[in-house]
């Protein structure tokens, strides 16, 4: 029996967490979100939800990597072989694959392993696909991903950041196409991941428990209904689930023809800056993000409000500060955007002044 999930329609409350899932629903290649926060607040509901969300994956049929019938660049070593044969290619539809990694995983289990002893004696790929194949252009959930080990935690955002997974024993390697939603959760209360971890993801989210007793009623009222009748629960919310799927399927669509102009691009330059964020993951992130929220509301262009999102998303998990203290508190991203805007202003007027200095008395403009 196929595991019922809550609605992701039916989640009171908690629009941030919702909008960076929707986020990465529409651009999976932004790189990922962490949903941190304490017990019970809807993290692995939320995650869990997405996957019924997403459009079914065109795969080609029988092939355990889903590789894309329509990208052959991409195939795995076994369908490009089956080609080579001149086997026929076929297609087939399935269902976004949402993979589950538990805290006990092994290596092998995750990247897969190779059978050194049958590919000497035979000559054969024997390779055996792990959790990673299985994710291959859907969504990898890791709940409580602060209690993974650490070299599994490395192993997996290298092969998420790279898109791609190579695995190599006894000078013998297998490699395959890994894309995949990245979510994972945790309860900063059971220890942190390492700054150099949490700027691997490129969304992050502050979940805070829902304080008002009217929306804690409302969720009582929907979690006794859903157990009480899932299948019940979910058709009464399959309209707005539909409706919802549908603006990720047309933001997808869109998303390639979203604008933004040189002026976005300076005024998130200015937040990072002004953040002393290093590197420039955030940058990239955050107008990944402001683009995908901008196409999942119907807009043609990236606005002020997408680009405030984006970063109150992007950014705050990338703030300097001492690894022991917790995380510091956020700033105003609508203030930090305000005053981003001011200094691009004046620096244009300080560079037209300059301009027009130059014509009066007759100097070049370069």
């Amino acid at each position: 029996m196929a595991w019922v999930h809550y609605p992701f329609t039916a989640i009171v409350n908690q629009e941030t967490m919702k909008k960076a899932l929707l986020i990465v629903a529409v651009d999976p290649g932004i790189g990922g979100v962490l949903l941190r926060g304490e017990r019970g607040t809807g993290k692995s509901t939320a995650a869990r939800a997405l996957s019924d969300l997403l459009p079914p994956l065109r795969v080609v049929a029988g092939c355990p990597f889903h590789c894309d019938p329509d990208r052959p660049d991409t195939w795995c070593p076994w369908c490009r072989e089956k080609q080579a044969r001149g086997e026929p290619i076929t297609e087939a539809l399935i269902p976004t694959p949402f993979v589950n990694l538990p805290l006990s995983v092994t290596e092998d289990r995750l990247v897969g392993t190779l059978d050194i002893e049958r590919a000497l004696k035979e000559g054969a790929r024997a390779f055996q696909p792990g959790l990673l194949a299985q994710a291959h252009r859907g969504v990898l959930y890791i709940d409580e991903v602060n209690l993974l080990d650490d070299h599994l935690v490395d192993l997996l955002l290298d092969v998420a950041a790279m898109g791609v997974n190579v695995v190599e024993r006894e000078g013998i390697s297998f490699t395959h196409a890994a894309r995949f939603v990245l979510i994972g959760s945790m309860n900063p209360e059971e220890g942190d991941l390492r700054p150099q971890l949490l700027d691997r993801f490129a969304l992050s989210v502050e979940v805070q428990g829902v304080r008002d007793p009217a929306l804690r009623m409302e969720i009582m009222e929907r979690n006794l209904a859903f157990a009480q009748d899932p299948e019940g629960f979910r058709a009464r919310w399959a309209e707005q689930q539909e409706a919802l799927r549908t603006r990720i399927v047309r933001a997808r669509e869109v998303l390639h023809r979203i604008r933004h102009t040189p002026e976005d691009l300076e005024v998130i330059a200015r937040m990072v800056t002004r953040l002393q964020v290093p590197g420039q993951r955030a940058e990239l992130a955050m107008l990944r993000a402001a683009r995908a929220h901008a196409a999942l509301e119907g807009r043609e262009a990236i606005t002020a409000e997408d680009i405030a999102l984006a970063a109150s998303l992007a950014l705050p998990h990338r703030l300097k500060r001492d690894p022991l203290e917790p995380m510091p508190e956020a700033p105003d991203w609508h203030a930090l955007l305000q005053e981003a805007y001011r200094q691009l202003q004046a620096a244009r007027a300080a560079q037209s002044g300059s301009r027009g200095e130059k014509v009066k008395k007759g100097l070049p403009r370069g």
